[in-house]
């Protein structure tokens, strides 16, 4: 049932990636901005995320304890390595993925293909990032709060649970950092981490998944699986 864990993650700790200017409706919220290579570089921290899922925030909450994102440049110009580091059960796992910058759209592209820009925020260190992920048949669009800090003020989280109001997204998981990021895994050696670039998923997932995230229903039971698996995970 791991897989279906990993598909989880794939589908709901996508990829992350501001400038501060005032926002206030849903013109000025969804306005996309400009991509500067340098200002993407760095650690962020994934402090929300809203999806098109239904129970997304359930499944969020279930699966990530936090999430970081380490962004450093490639040799190749408009190409940048991302390294993501994940807390889930009280383990670390490890992502890493290339990002391509094209006609200001960053895009990544592997056993599923994620494009993405950044909107408007008035947060001065964030990056609001609008995605739009493909599997297979599965298509899902989310929307993630990113930042330097831990933490950001109410008024913060506030506009972000606008902009997902009026991208028709479903209530923001908040993302709790109290417990403690993983480490850099290139930093700390001794750290256990699992890496899960190379995790693949067969068509037969691939088929239960599309039918598991088509209804409200189907969640529900996708949900009951990672309790289950996550429940056999821990006895691990």
């Amino acid at each position: 049932m791991m897989e279906f864990v990993h598909v989880a993650v794939a589908v709901l700790g996508l990829l992350s990636l501001g400038h501060s200017a005032p926002v206030t409706s849903c013109e000025n919220l969804l306005q996309p901005r400009e991509i500067y290579g340098s200002q993407l570089l760095g650690k962020w921290m994934l402090l929300a995320e809203s999806t098109s899922i239904p129970g997304s925030k359930m499944l969020l909450q279930m699966l990530m304890e936090n999430t970081w994102v380490k962004i450093t440049a490639a040799s190749e110009a408009d190409t940048f390595h991302s390294l993501q580091i994940q807390k889930m059960m009280g383990k670390c796992f490890t992502w890493k993925k290339n990002m391509t910058l094209v006609n200001n759209t960053l895009t990544v592209v592997g056993d599923y293909r994620v494009s993405g820009v950044l909107l408007n925020t008035g947060c001065p260190d964030c990056l609001v990032i609008y995605l739009n992920m493909t599997m297979g048949r599965i298509k899902v669009r989310a929307l993630q709060l990113l930042s330097t800090r831990v933490r950001v003020s109410a008024a913060e989280l506030e506009e972000f649970t606008k902009q997902a109001e009026c991208l028709n997204l479903q209530p923001p998981a908040i993302m709790d950092l109290e417990e403690g990021l993983c480490p850099d895994p290139t930093l700390a050696p001794e750290t256990n981490f699992t890496d899960r670039t190379t995790d693949t998923i067969s068509s037969e997932e691939l088929s239960l998944l599309e039918e598991l995230l088509s209804s409200e229903s189907g969640v529900k039971t996708f949900l009951d699986m990672i309790r289950r698996s996550m429940a056999s995970f821990k006895q691990d």
